[in-house]
Parts: C-alpha cells; structure tokens; sequence
C-alpha cells in the first residue's frame, strides 16, 4: 500500500488548517476583548458546520466519480483519467489562487477579520448568526481546495484523506499552542516555507494531470478507430520505444536509475511531481508555471506589488474629467 500520497495531501490541509485557523484565533481573542464572549458558541457552530459541509462535497465528488466511472464501462478507464486530469486542473487553478492572495493578504489578515467584526458586531439583529457565517466561509474555502486535491488523487482510494487528518489535527494543535497557551511561532516563516512546499506540489500536478490527459487519449485512441488522429504526436513523429500520444519528445528516461513507483523516487513523486518519463511539453509546462506563478509568489513574498488597477483607475477618471 502506498502511503507517499499522504505528505502532500498533510502538508496542503496542514497550511489550508492554520490558515482558518488563524481567523477562528482572531475572532475568538477580537470577541473577548470586545466582552461578548457569549458569541463564541457560534465560532464552534461554524467550524463544526464547515468541517461537515466540506466533509459532504467529498462525498459528493466520490459519488460522482464512481457514477460517471460506471455509466459506461467500455469508456471506464478513459474517463477514470479524464476525471482525475479535470480535478487536477481545477485544484491547479484553485491551489495557486489561494498561495498568491495569502501571500498578499497575509500582513492585513488581523486588521481585515478585526474590522469585519466591528461591523458585525454594530448589527442589533443577527451578529451570531453573521460570526457563524464568518467561521462557517473560511473553514469551507480551505477545506474545499483540500477536497479537490484529495479527489484529483482519488485512484490512490481512501489513503490521501488520512493526510488530510493527519493535517487537521497539526493545524488544530498550532492554533491552541498560539491562541490558548500563547507559545510564539514565526508564523510568516511558516507559510514561507509552506508556500515553497505547496508551490512544487501544485507543479507536480500540472505534469500529473499532463500525463493522465495523455494516457486517456491514448486509450481512447486505442478502442475507438476515429479517435487515432488525437494521438497526433504518436502518429506522425514518435520512434516505436518513446510512444506518447500528445506530450511530445522524450525528454528523460529514469526508469532504471530513480522509478518514481520505489523509494526515493516515490517521495519525489508524490512531492515534486516527478515522472520517471517525462516529455517536454510537461517539462515546458512545469517551467512555465515556475515562472510566472513561482515568481509572483516569490515577488509577493518581497513587498512588492505585481498587479496593480491604478492605472486603470487613472485613465477612468481622465476619461470621466473629458466628458
């Protein structure tokens, strides 16, 4: 049985945890300070409720792949990796748009929870009911990346999600040591180095999801006679002992000297999405999301502003001056 996939899967919900549970610590230490500590039941109310709603789109999604996985057997395996390709794509997406807004957000998030509560506190109707909001929205937003990755996993079965567990239960332990036993941790060097973490294993499911595009096409290519021009590499290019379908060259072969299904090489599989057959447009799109999503971590990480609407506010109000 291979356990690999749980580190990757722990260290994702690990940063996902203390991420919520940072806001629930702020909220929590913001309601004793402002006297109504009677509103804390409804911090519990939405971390428990959060925790099940992300507990149900999982089961939702395994529900759904095994019904679109059984409802037609011929394709079975084609979609099998279609399915995991999609969900590793959308986690992709969802993953690397969570580690850059953290990483701006990161410095506001006391003053942004603090003052979201002031206002919420302000209401004379419904200031519980808004805090379990509140808690209800963060603990689902992490717990909804982590779904996603787990599913994009889901051939491995029920192993990821005790990485998963594993993650809440840390998260939860760092959240008591900061709030209740007030132990200091450096906790920007924690999502720096989470960060870094969470970075090569997003790329590591750029090529994954790659490979299994590849490989479902391949299939598809094989039992549906129409389907063969998809495979247009394999066609018209590709020497009998390098067939691909759509991934281009062979860039390396490893298989004899690091396999990515033995230790150590299973490590860098399951961490650093490494293949021991890996083509170049998998290779071309690692580097490419390195580069653009990996610089504008590492430029977050340095103060900098990468994205800025001033400009467009700028011509906005030239325009409005000129009409």
């Amino acid at each position: 049985m291979d356990y690999s996939v749980v580190l990757p899967t722990f260290i994702i919900t690990l940063r996902e945890g203390v991420e919520a549970a940072l806001v629930v610590g702020i909220v929590v230490a913001y309601l004793k300070k402002a006297g109504q500590r009677h509103l804390t039941k409804w911090v519990y109310g939405g971390i428990t409720a959060g925790i099940i709603a992300s507990a149900m789109i999982g089961l939702f999604f395994s529900w759904l792949i095994q019904d679109l996985s059984t409802a037609n057997q011929k394709y079975a395996p084609v979609i099998e990796l279609l399915l995991e390709a999609s969900f590793s794509l959308m986690a992709v997406a969802m993953l690397s748009w969570m580690l850059l807004w953290m990483t701006r957000q990161a410095k506001q998030m006391r003053e942004q929870v603090e003052g979201n509560l002031r206002k919420l506190l302000k209401q004379d109707f419904g200031g519980g009911w808004a805090i379990f909001t509140l808690i209800f929205l963060a603990v689902v937003r992490e717990g909804f990346e982590t779904v996603l990755f787990i599913a994009a996993k889901f051939q491995q079965g029920f192993i990821p999600a005790l990485g998963a567990i594993a993650g809440i239960g840390v998260a939860s332990g760092i959240g008591i040591l900061l709030f209740k036993w007030g132990v200091k941790l450096n906790i920007r060097l924690f999502f720096k180095v989470m960060g870094v973490f969470l970075l090569l294993i997003i790329g590591g499911l750029v090529v994954k999801a790659l490979g299994n595009l590849d490989t479902a096409v391949h299939a598809l290519a094989q039992m549906d006679r129409q389907s063969e021009s998809l495979c247009f590499y394999y066609e018209a290019f590709a020497k009998p002992l390098d067939r691909d379908c759509i991934l281009g060259p062979l860039v390396w072969n490893f298989s004899k000297v690091l396999p990515d299904d033995r230790f150590p090489g299973i490590i860098f599989s399951s961490l650093l999405g490494y293949t021991q057959r890996l083509y170049v447009v998998q290779a071309l799109s690692y580097g490419v999301f390195l580069i653009t999503v990996g610089g504008i971590f590492f430029q977050s990480l340095s103060g900098r502003v990468i994205f800025s609407l001033q400009p467009l506010k700028n011509l906005r109000k030239l325009w409005a001056l000129r009409n």
